[in-house]
């Protein structure tokens, strides 16, 4: 038996016979033409047939896995209509006189030379995206289909990783689990993995290599070890666990309908994190108090022109009603940074994550600010409404969106439009600059929601998307933890509530701690909420000031 480390990105115990993913290699040769209008011609029914191919990959994974993962295809459909990735190929064929294949080639060579260089951790990402298209495009003019796979029987995929397009083809019935010698936590194989909820290990690295076809294998996504022929005592001892998960899965179920209450009385809400109407579904499945962060900006990212009011009203009424009367706390538009939408045009930023971003963005394009503002008043009739506002940074902030939701307000009355009164106004607390002033923010707000991604970013100064950083991006870190602690007790001094709708809000080591600071909410995936709900059922916070002891005194009361 042969025991290989990796890094665990979705949990789970997985027993199967290793198949290795093999990828048909597209060889292209140049060849010249005689005519370049037919050649031309050639290229825009192969770009067709692609988009068409993307169109019905987006649609499948959007229902098997859900529109984060979906969102990709949308991301190399605007690669294949991209004026300059197009103006490129009809110029090289039209210059050269060459074949419409060799041309794709080039230019998505070229492409991925400028992708490479760039000193931005999620445009040199784009350069397998750039790869998987330019294949496409080659198969479609070849008139190829990428080879199916055999995975007949319970696998477990192996490759160095997976592009979007090889992870949404998989026959999913079969594959119990993925390994990759490269990729991290974020990666499209870890997503991917979890969101279907099986084990998978990535970041292999050298002891990949030690792997062979239709070996046996058990894969324990927690721990990111790798059983390789495991012995008997082994598969005895995982089988056991693997059971215990099952057994825990089916406890877990039973929480349904049960309080978020600790066993002295301390309650917490427990909410979701959701993308878009389609996972509200998974939300109230796994019996959730409410959705704590709706990601307005995918209904932008998959958009080649902003989506209108009446469209915005529609999603935004059917979040609120389907809910029936739990609290809806939807995030305005937060585009920017490593979030680009095809329906704007966003300039190169040398530090995008210190750039226009978030309600920078929304004041910079004021026309379409106010567009979802009035979309969501309307909409807060349906229901109970929350607003949240992203990356703010000063209290003028706070007043100039009041003082524009005030402004519309007195539009709608105008026009004898109704809207709610007891809409909840929150911002979210993911700069330090806000913690600092976290008092005078409480008093002009309802509510605060921790962005912990960013604010660990921003604390540590570790870009959260550089996977060389990663040691140092810690949410866990003392001082992040510390400025949850004064945000919380700045919110509570001041008549707001505080949740937590960042990563960490799922980390079950640290609830009792956020129970002990106050932390009134914690919206998470959907999946996390029954495990959360076992954690707090199973604490006592008799012991609260050793806790906060624990985290560190940070204000004159300690």
């Amino acid at each position: 038996m042969k025991i290989l480390q990796g890094k665990g990105v979705s949990q789970g115990i997985a027993f199967g016979k290793v198949k290795f993913f093999r990828r048909d290699e597209v060889s292209v040769k140049r060849g010249r033409v005689e005519d370049a209008d037919a050649e031309l011609v050639r290229y825009l029914n192969a770009k067709r047939a692609a988009l068409a191919q993307l169109d019905e990959l987006y649609t499948r994974t959007l229902s098997e896995a859900g529109k984060q993962e979906a969102e990709i295809f949308s991301v190399h459909r605007m690669m294949i209509e991209d004026p300059d990735f197009n103006s490129s190929v009809e110029r090289i064929i039209r210059r050269q006189n060459i074949n419409a294949e060799y041309a794709v080639a080039m230019t998505s060579r070229n492409f991925a030379e400028m992708f490479s260089i760039i000193e931005d951790d999620f445009m040199r990402e784009r350069v397998a995206d750039v790869q998987d298209v330019s294949n496409r495009l080659v198969r479609c003019l070849m008139n190829k289909q990428a080879s199916q796979q055999d995975n007949r029987g319970k696998c477990v995929v192996c490759a160095d990783d997976f592009s979007p397009s090889e992870t949404a083809q998989m026959d999913r019935d079969s594959v119990v689990s993925l390994c990759t010698s490269r990729g991290s936590a974020t990666s499209h194989t870890a997503i991917l993995a979890r969101t279907l909820g099986i084990p998978a290990v990535v970041g292999l690295r050298d002891e990949f290599y030690e792997i062979c076809d239709g070996d046996e294998i058990i894969v324990d996504g927690g721990s990111g070890l790798l059983y390789v022929d495991p012995d008997e005592e082994t598969k005895e001892r995982m089988q056991r666990r693997q059971a215990e998960e099952l057994l825990h899965r089916r406890r877990l179920n039973e929480l349904r309908g049960r309080d978020n209450i600790t066993r002295d009385g301390h309650r917490i809400g427990l909410y979701a994190n959701i993308g878009g109407l389609e996972d509200i579904d998974a939300a109230i499945l796994n019996d959730c108090g409410g959705i704590g962060l709706f990601r307005s900006e995918f209904l932008y990212l998959d958009s080649s022109e902003p989506p209108s009011e009446e469209l915005q009203y529609g999603i935004y009424q059917q979040a609120l009603s389907r809910m029936k009367g739990k609290r809806v706390i939807i995030r305005t538009l937060d585009i920017g940074a490593d979030k680009q939408a095809s329906c704007f045009i966003l300039p190169r930023e040398e530090n995008p994550a210190l750039g226009v971003r978030g309600i920078r963005f929304c004041f910079a394009n004021p026309e379409v600010f106010r567009t979802q503002l009035r979309a969501l008043l309307r909409a807060s009739v349906h229901g109970r409404l929350g607003i949240m506002f992203p990356m703010i940074t000063s209290l003028e902030e706070v007043h100039e969106i009041k003082c524009i939701i005030s402004e519309i307000k007195s539009e709608l009355d105008e026009k004898k439009i109704a809207y709610s009164n007891e809409i909840e106004i929150g911002v979210m607390i993911e700069t330090p600059a806000a913690v600092m002033i976290s008092d005078m923010l409480a008093q002009e707000v309802d509510f605060f929601s921790i962005g912990s991604n960013d604010l660990a970013q921003y604390a540590l100064a570790a870009d959260r998307l550089n996977p060389s950083l990663e040691q140092y991006h810690n949410a866990r870190h003392t001082a992040v933890l510390r400025m949850i602690k004064i945000a919380a007790e700045n919110a509570h001094a001041n008549g707001a509530w505080i949740g937590i709708c960042g990563e960490i809000g799922a980390d079950e080591e640290l609830t009792e701690a956020f129970l002990a600071m106050g932390v009134d909410e914690l919206s998470v995936t959907p999946t996390s909420i029954l495990p959360l709900r076992e954690k707090v059922l199973s604490l006592d916070l008799s012991r609260k000031e050793l806790i906060l002891d624990a985290i560190g005194s940070v204000t004159a009361n300690n």
